[in-house]
């Protein structure tokens, strides 16, 4: 299992297919152990990386895992099959923000690593299938260290990008349903648990 996680790592560089950084799942699976986590929710499969681990993280967790890309979706049926995990992850090719989950099914965790620009539509969608005490996460809050420096910024597309990531993080601040702590780690981590949750 370490190998593979080596020789996703470098097709991840190779191929120029942002994953998370080591610090940052090496929390989250921390977390995953210590809150007992069971059914997880990702958004963004990318290559399968981060669903591998989390699902790696215990024995009990199955992760459902979301992905609009074909190349990336294709990549990461692969990868989950190589390493044997088919019954602990399932891979849904579709878009986030138009996908139909069953109601009756909610997630311990969502965890959050998509379209940065859709992370406050991402993350008022899928509120709804969370457990009572259940917890959002959401990876690349400094955004490889723009946000909070966008004057630097000179392609207006980043720009843009950054201002949303800006704003994302100001509607986490203020959310009157949620509280949100945030952390230095990797690119920046955010876990929201709503605020009469008991964890």
């Amino acid at each position: 299992m370490k190998q593979f996680i080596i020789e996703m790592e470098q097709y991840a560089e190779e191929h120029n297919i942002p994953i998370i950084e080591k610090e940052s799942i090496a929390y989250i699976m921390k977390y995953i152990k210590k809150n007992n986590i069971k059914n997880i929710l990702e958004i963004g499969s990318a290559i399968g990386y981060s669903s591998i681990l989390m699902a790696s993280a215990s024995p009990d967790v199955y992760v459902t895992t979301i992905e609009k890309d074909e190349t990336k979706y294709m990549e990461c049926l692969k990868n989950v099959k190589k390493c044997g995990m088919e019954n602990k992850i399932n891979v849904v090719f579709q878009d986030a923000l138009e996908v139909n989950l069953n109601n009756d099914v909610k997630y311990d965790l969502i965890f959050i690593d998509a379209a940065k620009g859709q992370y406050t539509k991402f993350f008022e969608k899928f509120k709804y299938f969370l457990t009572e005490d259940g917890t959002i996460v959401s990876d690349n809050l400094k955004f490889h260290g723009y946000v909070g420096n966008s004057s630097k910024i000179e392609s207006k597309n980043l720009q843009g990008l950054v201002s949303k990531i800006e704003k994302y993080i100001e509607f986490l601040k203020d959310n009157e349903e949620f509280d949100t702590k945030f952390y230095d780690l990797g690119d920046g981590l955010s876990f929201s648990v709503r605020k009469n949750a008991n964890r």
